[in-house]
C-alpha cells in the first residue's frame, strides 16, 4: 500500500543514497530546496502532504533512478540485483561474526588462552553475507601496487553489485575500455563520477556516466 509515511521514507532514502540531504535532493531536482523539508509534509491542519508526480519524475531523473527502484524503497527494500553479476560468488561465510573495539580488546574476559572470542559483551558484524542474502557478491583478487598502501598485491576484496554508494565509500569501477580500478568515490551525478585514486603516485579519476560500465561497492578486504 501505498502511504504517506512510505512515500517519503522513500524520498529520504534516495537522497541518503545519492549523500544528499532532502533539500539537497530537492535543489539537485531543480525544485524548491525547502520542498521536501518534513515541516512541509503535513498542512497546518495536520492533513498530509504528498509530494506531486512532477516533482517524483524529476527527481528520478535527477538521481538517474527508475520508478522500479523507487517502488524498491517504498517497498522498504533494495533494487533487485541483475541477473549479468559476475558468476562464481564468495564462499558462503557465516552471517555475522564477533565485533569488538580496540579498547576493550585490552580489557580481560574476552578472549581464551587461545585467542579465541570468550565472554560477553562482544557485539555482531556482518561478514560476508550468504550469497543467497546477497545475490552477486563476489571476490577480486589485486594485483600489482597501484592501490598501496590500502590494497596490497594479492589481497582480496569482495563486491556487493547494487549495494547503496555513498561519498567517501571505496568502490570497483569498471570502464567501458574495461579498465578496472579500486577508488574512493568522491562525488557521482547522474552524469558523471569523480574518484579518488588509493595510491597518491597514480592520479584522482572522472568519467563520465556514459564512460563506465558498472560501479560496486567494496563490502570488506582480507590483510
Amino acid at each position: 500500500m501505498l502511504s504517506h509515511e512510505r512515500i517519503w521514507s522513500a524520498l529520504d532514502a534516495l537522497a541518503e543514497r545519492h549523500g544528499l540531504t532532502a533539500s539537497g535532493l530537492a535543489r539537485r531536482a531543480g525544485l524548491d530546496p525547502t520542498a521536501f523539508n518534513k515541516s512541509k509534509r503535513s498542512g497546518a491542519d495536520g492533513r498530509h502532504r504528498w509530494p506531486s508526480t512532477e516533482s517524483l519524475s524529476k527527481v528520478l531523473d535527477a538521481t538517474g533512478s527508475s520508478l522500479e527502484d523507487f517502488m524498491n524503497l517504498v517497498r522498504g527494500s533494495q533494487p533487485s540485483p541483475e541477473s549479468s553479476f559476475p558468476e562464481g560468488a564468495f564462499p558462503p561465510q557465516a552471517g555475522s561474526i564477533p565485533l569488538l573495539g580496540f579498547a576493550q580488546a585490552g580489557s580481560g574476559g574476552f578472549f581464551d588462552d587461545g585467542g579465541f572470542p570468550a565472554g560477553q559483551g562482544w557485539d555482531v558484524v556482518d561478514f560476508p553475507a550468504q550469497p543467497s542474502e546477497r545475490p552477486g557478491v563476489y571476490a577480486l583478487e589485486v594485483q600489482g601496487d597501484s592501490m598501496m598502501p590500502l590494497y596490497r598485491d594479492g589481497d582480496i576484496l569482495i563486491v556487493e553489485p547494487g549495494a547503496q554508494i555513498r561519498r567517501g565509500d571505496r568502490v570497483v569501477v569498471r570502464s567501458r575500455e574495461g579498465e578496472v580500478m579500486a577508488k574512493v568515490l568522491n562525488r557521482q551525478t547522474p552524469r558523471s563520477i569523480e574518484l579518488i585514486s588509493l595510491n597518491p603516485d597514480h592520479p584522482n579519476r572522472s568519467f563520465d556516466m556514459s564512460e563506465v560500465d558498472w560501479v560496486a561497492r567494496i563490502i570488506w578486504a582480507s590483510q
